[in-house]
């Protein structure tokens, strides 16, 4: 019985350690057999190669494996500092030492959010939902940084250094930044200005070793080219494309678009304002990164990891059945069977256009639901405060 009870308690660590050993394995293996692994981080490498070469992050980058697409360098000029790191390792390993944080990375987001019986097979399961078997197979950092925000968040709840984290992590991505409005509305007002000093730190930092490319980068690059040029492709889950996929380019959309982002911010830190109130702090993390995902220009369907602590907080509050729905929607089936690419969303059936915007949907049907709930337990407390008061 004792045995059996360890054995129970043990199996997050099988499971975080078998996957870091499945990756490390197939990192090894695609490394000697030379065979292409990782896009997104042969392009973190070939911008690390760039600052050690002096060359611009922001051209060309020449230090791509020959397999690999000729995608540009869209991260901050800090990012590619840290990313210098990776040029010591060839790609392949790069991929791998990404990979190998991506299953404790997903233990540290959904710890806060989950039971402790349902974890093993939550963390089991996160790697069938596209987010994060995307973000794997690509080498990308979604499933590291949305571990940094979570521990910063609710892991750190009694250290003084709270904030920096979550600063140097929106140094790397932008969209987290979005935070510091999280943190001013929740009234963590220290940590609000350490997250802002984070990041206007390790950035000014970044200026001060790449001052050209932190000019270009400020200046034009972080509107990217290829970005505007794809902004309407299936895989691309924000607002924004979704406009794009259903409006012509121009004024309307654009009044579309800035006003969706508007409202969407606007009730979305009141929902945060309201759960903090109700001692909630877990569901509005969720509401704001659901957020940002929405008001993102560009939310790729590898940036939606946040569906990970999204189930397993589902999970926690007993709503088994919408998060195994949610979790069958988000394994990538939605955005395979629709045509993609070459502007062909833009004649889309209706049936192709619910499939196709399955995530953004779910999302936006998530946030009325919210926000009706907490408009009849609002009703509840005043009818129940006035029968009192009678």
């Amino acid at each position: 019985m004792k045995w059996s009870k360890e054995l129970r308690l043990n199996r997050v660590p099988v499971v975080v350690g078998g996957a870091m050993t499945v990756f490390a394995l197939v990192a090894l293996v695609w490394w000697i057999s030379d065979t292409p692994l990782g896009i997104d981080s042969a392009v973190y490498r070939a911008g690390g190669f760039a600052v050690v070469r002096g060359e611009s992050v922001y051209s060309p980058l020449h230090a791509l494996p020959d397999w690999a697409l000729e995608l540009p360098f869209t991260y901050p000029p800090f990012a590619a500092l840290l990313f210098t790191a990776l040029t010591a390792l060839p790609t392949q390993l790069c991929w791998g030492l990404l990979a190998l944080a991506a299953a404790p990375s997903l233990y540290f987001a959904l710890r806060p959010f989950a039971d402790r019986a349902h974890l093993p097979l939550l963390l089991l399961g996160a790697f069938a939902l596209q987010p994060v078997w995307q973000t794997i197979g690509l080498g990308q950092v979604n499933l590291v940084l949305m571990a940094a925000v979570v521990a910063d968040m609710v892991l750190l709840r009694d250290s003084r250094w709270r904030g920096i984290t979550i600063g140097i992590v929106a140094a790397i991505k932008l969209i987290p930044l979005i935070f510091i409005v999280h943190l001013l509305v929740v009234r963590r007002f220290a940590d609000a200005v350490r997250t802002l000093a984070a990041f206007l730190g390790v950035t000014a930092f970044a200026m001060v070793v790449l001052p050209g490319d932190s000019v270009r980068y400020w200046t034009s690059a972080i509107l990217n080219a290829h970005f505007a040029a794809t902004k309407g492709w299936v895989g691309n889950q924000s607002w924004q494309a979704f406009v794009a996929r259903t409006m012509p380019d121009g004024t309307a959309a654009t009044v579309v678009i800035v006003a969706f982002g508007v409202a969407c911010a606007a009730l979305a830190m009141w929902l945060v304002h309201r759960l903090h109130r109700a001692g909630d702090d877990r569901a509005a993390l969720l509401v704001t990164a659901g957020c940002s995902l929405l008001i993102s220009p560009i939310s790729w369907t590898h940036h939606w990891v946040w569906v990970v602590p999204a189930v397993g907080y589902l999970v926690a509050k007993g709503h088994r059945g919408v998060a195994v729905a949610i979790a069958v929607l988000f394994t990538g089936w939605t955005v395979a069977v629709v045509p993609g690419g070459g502007g062909v969303e833009r004649d889309w059936t209706l049936g192709e256009a619910i499939v196709g915007n399955a995530y953004l949907i779910v999302l936006l049907i998530a946030g009325v639901t919210c926000l009706a709930r907490l408009s009849r337990n609002q009703d509840r407390l005043v009818a129940e405060s006035g029968v009192t008061g009678a």
